[in-house]
């Protein structure tokens, strides 16, 4: 399974416009190679940079898997989009100092969650326990603007 972007590469700078700094708005994302055997995808969006520890950027969930594209400034019809760190909504790069990472994670589930909006990343790790069967990363790179 894969997860990229047309608008970065792995290990590579994330636009201004997908950061607090610009639009704020989620990056496309490409998914491919998904098993034929999944019913739902995942996608976890982190920094574990942060000065407070590992930060939440976005949580969605009960995402089609024969979706192959998360279009920019968009949730998928059908995805749940569940607590982060802020709130319930994607919330791009805006690191205190130095440079972050940010981690796109994709998961293929065997099952569906039934999990409500509310649900923080605990409970979204909670209930993927012993459903991943695969999963994919991309990782992004964002600065402090002094």
């Amino acid at each position: 399974m894969k997860i990229q972007s047309p608008s970065f590469d792995n290990n590579s700078n994330i636009p201004d416009k997908y950061t607090m700094h610009g639009e704020n708005i989620n990056p496309p994302l490409e998914v491919s190679d998904v098993p034929e055997s999944a019913q739902s995808l995942v996608l976890i969006v982190d920094d574990p940079d942060a000065p407070s520890g590992l930060w939440i950027h976005w949580t969605l969930w009960n995402i089609d898997p024969k979706t192959n594209l998360i279009k920019e400034n968009s949730v998928p019809e059908g995805a749940v989009q569940g607590k982060t760190s802020r709130e319930n909504h994607y919330s791009g790069p805006k690191p205190p100092s130095g440079t972050h990472r940010y981690f796109f994670k994709l998961y293929a589930l065997d099952t569906k969650l039934d999990l409500p909006e509310t649900a923080d990343i605990e409970a979204l790790m909670n209930a993927m326990q012993n459903h991943i069967i695969d999963q994919a990363e991309l990782i992004g790179l964002y600065s402090a603007i002094e």
